[in-house]
């Protein structure tokens, strides 16, 4: 009996000290830590930039966003905003935010909506990839899933190279999800033809990684919606890219040797 007794109280005292810090736990996981960096460079006209952070207000704003947040598993999600351009330049608008109902979602759209746009030279990628790795090792909780959120309207032109940036942040179980802006035609320096191409070839990555292009201006608002809601539900789907016969090829180094690929045909 004494033995038996004994038993009885190390289970007690086992899950005594199991609860409290399972509930922790619980209280600290979200289904989704997601970083949206978007790009401020100056190939980006002031009308585009204000097209895209509005684009990021709406969708906070959005009920079928809520909606995607409530119907996780855990119910909340944690999220930063940063604008970047250059190797150097990366400022945080919003930092981290949990998001665990339409309240938190629309007072993180209201920060947004109350900071000026940023607007400086170069496009660095793999600096907002970087620094986007770096912000997810100081969210203070345990997501599900770790996601940077890139928008940009270039390839990558300075800092270090793309693809090896790219692939540290998967191997660290990060995955990279784009949106390449392709509202203009090329016209010579910054441009390209292709990048959805070059976003698919050497930006995005990990594990369930795609990308939504934008090629016209009332785009913009779906497509950063139907992003998000991807990105917080978790759901899977095919790159957006058109479909063709023949992809033209694309270079990774394109951008950071200063040559850049496009066709005026």
């Amino acid at each position: 009996m004494g033995f038996r007794r004994l038993s009885m109280v190390a289970v007690l005292v086992a899950a005594s000290l199991w609860l409290p810090a399972s509930a922790a736990r619980a209280e600290t996981e979200v289904d989704v830590a997601l970083v949206l960096a978007v790009d401020v460079s100056r190939s980006m006209d002031p009308d585009e930039q204000e097209l895209q952070r509005q684009g990021f207000i709406e969708a906070f704003r959005s009920p079928q966003v809520h909606d995607a947040i409530k119907n996780g598993m855990v119910g909340r999600i944690i999220v930063t905003y940063f604008e970047w351009s250059g190797v150097d330049y990366q400022r945080v608008i919003v930092p981290w935010t949990i998001i665990d109902g339409p309240d938190a979602a629309v007072k993180f759209a209201d920060g947004l909506q109350d900071s000026p746009i940023g607007r400086l030279r170069r496009t660095s990628i793999s600096g907002a990839i970087d620094f986007g790795a770096k912000l997810l090792d100081q969210t203070g909780v345990e997501p599900i899933r770790r996601v940077i959120d890139i928008s940009g309207d270039g390839p990558n032109s300075s800092g270090r190279g793309v693809v090896a940036v790219r692939d540290e942040a998967v191997a660290k179980g990060i995955t990279i999800n784009g949106l390449p802006i392709m509202l203009k035609r090329p016209t010579g320096f910054g441009d390209m033809e292709n990048l959805d191409l070059y976003y698919k070839t050497c930006v995005i990555g990990g594990q369930g990684a795609f990308l939504v292009p934008v090629r016209e201006r009332q785009q913009f608002a779906d497509a950063i919606r139907t992003k998000i809601i991807r990105e917080i539900a978790a759901l899977p789907t095919p790159s957006l890219i058109r479909e063709a016969q023949a992809e033209p090829p694309v270079s990774c180094q394109d951008g950071e040797r200063g040559t850049y690929r496009w066709d005026r045909n």
